[in-house]
């Protein structure tokens, strides 16, 4: 089934994109919440036509996204933790104190959503992915320190 998005959904798509789905899932999750509507050819043409409608504010979009990426990529943010005796950290390294960093460090702010960071446990270097905007995405470098 032909579905279009109406907002962005996790491993689907973004706003505006026409995916095809499973049925059921189309039926079950998507429609009832409200993240979709069905891809009809009414609904198709004026999914068209709101697109070049509004092509123009996608491409300030894209450029703005561009600004950003190129703003972080190369940022390095330093986290200062408290650690065990063997290296570990009480706790671990979560994308809100990551936001939180870049925010203090660079007064750069960024939603804690858009930051994707793997499991840190131990003091070292690590990257993490900002997702700024669709396919649009920075590298952040992060330095873990003990306390």
């Amino acid at each position: 089934m032909e579905i279009i998005l109406k907002q962005d959904v996790a491993n689907l798509g973004y706003k505006d994109d026409i995916v095809k789905v499973k049925d059921g899932y189309a039926n079950n999750y998507l429609l009832p919440r409200g993240y979709a509507i069905m891809a009809t050819p009414v609904n198709k043409k004026i999914h068209a036509e709101n697109m070049r409608q509004r092509a123009h504010k996608e491409e300030a979009l894209r450029k703005n996204a561009e600004t950003r990426q190129a703003a972080l990529n190369g940022k390095v943010v330093k986290l200062i933790v408290k650690v065990g005796e063997n290296g570990q950290l009480f706790g671990g390294i979560n994308n809100i104190m990551v936001s939180e960093a870049l925010k203090e460090q660079h007064n750069y702010d960024v939603d804690r959503k858009d930051i994707v960071v793997e499991t840190i446990k131990t003091i070292g270097t690590y990257t993490a992915k900002v997702n700024i905007y669709r396919d649009i995405k920075a590298e952040l470098g992060i330095e873990v320190v003990a306390e």
